[in-house]
């Protein structure tokens, strides 16, 4: 059955420990990102759900794993995002070993969409992160948040400059979309994908 139409999503569970994750064995698609990157708001557009994750005007307020459940088919996971400045030492060392031990413990974390705000150009920590994706093996892709507050132009520049960034320390770019949670761009294609993905498994 096709993950186009969302028909269900509901909330499970959150925590902090990924021993507690969910363990029904269904394939999981988690979102990351930097602090205030639009992650809330993807995700309730792709679900359709206004108030599915709780969006913030206070960056970095997801401090645990959040699995929601669609179509009871598989979970879309909201990790904490990373690069929050005003976070104690303390609680960025805690966040880190929340994010780390998801992504590279997690046997049915199928795939990380790593999300990047399309209006800047390319951040050291954003880059860093991926570069660590890439030498633990993690499936991973990019969605540009935001397309909405640049021009088709400006869009297209800031993307090619991304991309041939990337292409300095990878062979091959991983699948990249654009969305914007404003007017819906990208939906249809991030959910073909996870749809095609799953078809796979």
């Amino acid at each position: 059955m096709s993950t186009q139409v969302i028909k269900s999503a509901n909330f499970v569970i959150s925590n902090s420990d990924v021993r507690k994750c969910p363990q029904d064995g269904k394939p999981e698609y988690a979102f990351i990102g930097r602090s205030n990157v639009g992650k809330s708001s993807l995700i309730n557009m792709l679900t359709g759900r206004r108030k599915l994750a709780m969006t913030s005007a206070t960056p970095g307020k997801t401090l645990l794993i959040n699995h929601f459940l669609i179509n009871d088919e598989w979970y879309l996971v909201d990790l904490p995002g990373y690069g929050y400045a005003k976070r104690s030492k303390s609680q960025t060392a805690q966040l880190q070993d929340i994010i780390s031990g998801y992504v590279l413990r997690r046997e049915q974390m199928t795939l990380l969409f790593v999300l990047i705000d399309s209006r800047h150009e390319p951040q050291k920590i954003d880059l860093e992160f991926i570069e660590w994706l890439g030498e633990n093996g993690v499936p991973f892709a990019i969605i540009f948040t935001k397309a909405d507050k640049l021009t088709k132009t400006a869009l297209g520049s800031n993307l090619a400059a991304y991309k041939k960034r990337l292409l300095e320390e990878w062979e091959e770019l991983p699948p990249v979309f654009v969305s914007s949670s404003e007017n819906g761009t990208g939906r249809d294609e991030i959910l073909q994908y996870i749809s095609e993905v799953n078809a796979t498994l």
